[in-house]
């Protein structure tokens, strides 16, 4: 048995676990499963490992909680911001992930609680793209924000959407899976989401989500920037603007511990 450091935080109801890569030498994926573990472990939709990194701040790999890797989070990079800006008391962090460097810039500051403007990158549209699943017909279009994603706009959320979802995530067409977001138009300035996403399942939010959400709602004149993106964990705004993207929210320190890993 051995005692290994966590950090816990969440962005808008999407909880990561944040451990140094250096303090697990054994198997990470295994390790990820059981601190995430809602009944028998901490609890997460994923575990940040955090290593040191020459160019840039630190650099995190993220592993969802069924120990599948992910490229990135915007919310679990969020969080990773936060557990530095109260370590390290900075104003901007740098972070490598594995979907290219992103910069976090503090808005607000009020511990346990901190907001982040954060520096996506850019967004790549497919075209529109129909899919028959077990559950039904769906039309969607994809879009990848450093991970991918499929976004279905709605007049309203359909009672089973989750079940949808999950067979479109597990499609053929994504032979690396995919995350579905389904998007309700409220209004020329807001959107409200439902999200599916690879290794996690539903979850109550998603930084990467709302920027593919928001992006697909733009470049189909639904909606406009900067835009409102309402998921059931709390709202995040999203900025598109000459191809850059921006990602505004908070990040929350949960709390820190140690989990006694029964390797």
């Amino acid at each position: 048995m051995r005692p290994v450091p966590f950090v816990k935080a969440t962005a808008c109801g999407n909880d990561f676990l944040l451990v140094e890569a250096k303090d697990v030498s054994g198997d990470k994926v295994e390790f990820t499963r059981q601190i995430c573990d809602r009944r028998h472990g901490v609890g997460a939709d994923g575990v940040e490992w955090l290593s040191p990194c020459a160019n840039a701040d630190l650099e995190i790999h993220l592993i969802n909680a069924d120990g599948s890797a992910a490229e990135i989070s915007g919310n679990g990079t969020r969080c990773v911001a936060a557990h530095w800006v109260a370590d390290k008391n900075v104003d901007r962090v740098t972070i490598q992930t594995d979907a290219g460097l992103k910069v976090c810039k503090l808005v607000r500051r009020a511990e346990p609680e901190f907001e982040f403007e954060t520096e996506m990158g850019q967004a790549t549209i497919g075209d529109p793209l129909a899919l028959t699943v077990e559950a039904g017909a769906a039309q969607g279009i994809p879009v990848s924000t450093g991970n991918p994603h499929y976004v279905i706009f709605v007049d309203e959320f359909p009672p089973t959407w989750q079940r949808q979802a999950e067979q479109i995530g597990a499609h053929p067409h994504f032979p690396q899976g995919v995350n579905v977001e389904l998007a309700k138009v409220v209004s020329k300035e807001s959107i409200e989401i439902r999200i599916f996403e690879r290794g996690a399942g539903e979850t109550q939010s998603s930084g990467t989500g709302s920027c593919a959400s928001a992006v697909a709602a733009i470049a189909t004149g639904r909606a406009c920037s900067p835009l409102q993106v309402v998921a059931p964990g709390g709202a995040q705004t999203v900025r598109w603007e000459n191809g850059e993207i921006s990602l505004r929210g908070p990040a929350r320190i949960l709390c820190r511990g140690e989990f006694l890993w029964l390797a």
